[in-house]
C-alpha cells in the first residue's frame, strides 16, 4: 500500500487566507474555493459583496484543476488559440484562476478563484499556492 499526502482543512484555510490577502491588497472581491484530491469541496469563502455567480465558477475552476491535473489557464489558452474542443470537455472552465495543489509532486487538491478578470483570478490563485509551498 502506498502513502500519499493529504490536504487538510488547516491547509485549505492557510491557502485561502493567502489568496484573500492578495485580493484585499488589490481591492478585489472574490470567491475562493478549495477542493480535495477527489474534487470535493473542502473550504469556500466569499466576500460579502462579491456577485453570487462567482461561487459556482470558483468551485468549478477548482474541480477542473483537480480533474484535469493542470491549471484552467491551459484550457483558456487552448480556446484562445482555436482549440475549441476544450469547450466540449465535461467540467472544463476555460478561464484562468483554477490551479491544482501539489505536495511533493502529488496533486492533493485544487484551488479556484472567481470574481475579477481572468488574469487577476490567476494572480490571487498563485498567492494561495505559494502559501501551500511554504511548508
Amino acid at each position: 500500500m502506498t502513502n500519499k499526502p493529504a490536504l487538510t482543512l488547516e491547509d485549505a484555510k492557510r491557502i485561502a487566507a493567502a489568496a484573500e490577502a492578495e485580493a484585499r491588497r488589490n481591492d478585489w472581491r472574490v470567491v475562493i474555493a478549495v477542493m480535495d484530491d477527489g474534487g470535493h469541496l473542502l473550504y469556500l469563502q466569499r466576500s460579502h459583496d462579491t456577485q453570487f455567480g462567482s461561487v459556482e465558477t470558483a468551485i468549478q475552476k477548482a474541480h477542473a484543476a483537480v480533474a484535469f491535473q493542470r491549471p484552467t489557464k491551459a484550457s483558456e489558452d487552448a480556446v484562445l488559440g482555436g482549440r475549441l474542443i476544450h469547450l466540449a470537455l465535461p467540467g472544463v472552465i476555460p478561464a484562468e484562476g483554477g490551479v491544482p495543489l501539489e505536495i511533493d509532486g502529488i496533486i492533493v487538491g485544487g484551488l479556484g478563484i472567481s470574481g475579477v478578470r481572468s488574469a487577476q483570478d490567476g494572480q490571487i490563485a498563485a498567492a494561495g499556492v505559494a502559501a501551500l509551498l511554504k511548508d
